[in-house]
């Protein structure tokens, strides 16, 4: 998209700053499978990663730059700090997209300068300038952040955004990096930047934001009706600590109330024309991988995206929806891609083909090997159920394709517990080496004598810090899935596992964290062995 004034650019960074959530680290080629997702969700910029941080993250920038960076793509950009080599290391690994873009940052707050950089306010106006004009001997499109812009003085903030507009920045980024201010504090900051900046006139004014106090979307909203041409957000709104702005909010907040918002953007206030340039039929569908992928789940309550969105519970407003939906929903559930498709399409007898074509309905495209592999799964889910929905399809996908290696293997799960019973969990595990281990254990509960099985074979150190239990669809025989986080040392790492025994999917989500806390400790001995 253009970078027209009456439009909104939407900047996803749910790659980069998304998958700081904790214990939602991904692996190149599901950043890949998201990168296309929101490619078709049609965002105008994904910041694809952080090159120079590690090997992992250049290989994955790099990828979704010759992947999905083609010419009509979107942009794909990534983060460098004012450093020449996070610089360098960013322009070599965004060399195969099409359309790329080099976002450099430095902190600018007192705060920061004092205590983080230990510099003084000239010396990181003079880095600023020097960095920036060092990104554009790379790229032409280059974005400049001043971080903890919302606690900087705001006359220095004018001076390091003029210089920088002036050393060849193309967008210049406010962030509310700790997530502190408030609706009428950031308009008034954004105003202040497009009426005090003498040449802002000549980059796009973006914004960057994290929800601490819940206030993200809406500072976001009032950055728009102040000067804010590009908003920096991410899918279900993950990210460091409490998350960042969540796209599906901003997006659909433009989208219904854009008569609203036309005035700020210079259009008649009758207007019907989109903000955006996204396919809010997408949004989903987008959210649905992102949370599958991350393991982060999706609270029911959350706006947009959220289980409970389009549930109506009140006796009062399900009378309402029935006669009109308009009597209690602002926005029709299918302009983000939920249709009557989620009820029964495909059972027991369905063949290949039917279910091949319904995946890629709901976004999924998978290798001949992954297709058989889900279909194989699905045969088995629909022995066990009358109904299969879009849900339980997804579930299926999400549990049988791009998982970690299977290093360790669940072979066999037993529960033996009652209310007069001592739960008792036998466990049997093909290890690393090819061999087949069995151990039982006593717990307090059939998940925890599971678990404290599984930990006999396996001696892997960790600590459990989360177990959640989601039903994927409605019913008795509903597909349950089952996500957990364990913590080793300072990481967090995540499995996710889906079935209609929900015993069954706590033991597999558990060998699967497993499994990526092993691979990790695994290659951290390789790298010591070989003195990296």
């Amino acid at each position: 998209m253009e970078n027209s004034k009456d439009r909104i650019i939407i900047f996803d960074t749910t790659l980069r700053d998304g998958e700081q959530s904790p214990g939602a680290t991904l692996n190149v080629e599901e950043k890949l499978e998201i990168a296309h997702s929101l490619s078709r969700l049609g965002v105008d910029i994904i910041e694809a990663g952080f090159a120079f941080a590690s090997p992992g993250d250049f290989e994955a920038v790099q990828k979704i730059a010759a992947q999905v960076g083609t010419e009509n793509g979107p942009i794909i950009c990534s983060l460098a700090r004012a450093i020449k080599a996070d610089i360098k290391a960013a322009a070599e690994a965004l060399e195969p997209a099409a359309n790329a873009r080099i976002h450099t940052f430095i902190s600018t707050s007192d705060i920061h300068l004092e205590y983080q950089l230990k510099k003084s306010r000239a010396e990181v106006l003079d880095i600023a300038q020097e960095m920036v004009a060092y990104a554009k001997s790379f790229k032409d499109d280059v974005e400049f952040s001043p971080m903890d812009a919302v606690r900087t003085d705001s006359e220095y903030l004018y001076q390091v955004l003029e210089a920088a507009i002036a050393a060849g920045a193309t967008t210049v980024n406010i962030p509310d990096t700790v997530g502190y201010t408030t609706p009428t504090e950031f308009g008034a900051l954004i105003k202040g930047i497009c009426n005090n900046v003498p040449n802002i006139d000549q980059a796009v004014v973006s914004v960057h934001g994290h929800n601490d106090l819940g206030l993200a979307v809406a500072n976001f909203l009032e950055a728009v009706k102040n000067g804010a041409r590009q908003l920096e957000c991410t899918i279900n709104g993950i990210g460091e600590r409490a998350g960042n702005a969540a796209l599906e909010e901003l997006v659909m907040a433009l989208h219904v109330r854009r008569q609203y918002f036309n005035p700020f953007l210079g259009r008649p206030e009758e207007s019907t024309e989109p903000l955006t340039n996204i396919d809010t039929q997408q949004i989903y569908k987008t959210s649905r991988l992102v949370s599958n992928r991350t393991g982060v789940i999706v609270q029911p309550n959350k706006a947009i995206v959220g289980a409970n969105a389009f549930a109506h519970e009140s006796g009062i407003h399900q009378d309402g929806v029935l006669k009109n939906k308009l009597t209690y929903e602002i926005m029709d559930a299918e302009s983000i891609g939920l249709t009557d498709n989620q009820q029964i399409i495909l059972g027991k007898h369905s063949g290949r083909n039917a279910f091949r074509t319904r995946l890629t309905e709901l976004g999924f495209e998978l290798s001949e090997t992954d297709l058989n592999k889900a279909f194989i799964r699905f045969k088995e889910v629909a022995d066990k159920k009358k109904e299969i929905t879009d849900w339980d399809i997804e579930a299926i996908v999400s549990d049988e394709i791009r998982q970690p290696p299977e290093l360790f293997r669940l072979e066999l799960v037993q529960i033996s517990c009652g209310d007069r019973a001592q739960p008792t969990a036998t466990v049997t595990l093909r290890t690393p080496n090819g061999e087949e281990l069995t151990d039982a254990a006593i717990g307090t509960g059939p998940v925890d004598a599971i678990y404290k099985a599984i930990n006999r074979v396996t001696n892997i150190p960790n600590e459990l810090i989360e177990f959640s239990v989601q039903s994927v669809t409605a019913g008795i025989d509903a597909i349950g899935e089952v996500t957990i986080r364990l913590r080793h040392n300072d990481r967090i790492y995540s499995g996710r596992a889906a079935n209609t025994d929900i015993i069954v999917a706590s033991a597999k989500a558990y060998v699967k964290a497993l499994n990526r806390l092993y691979a990790a400790l695994q290659e951290k001995k390789v790298k010591s062995q070989v003195g990296v």
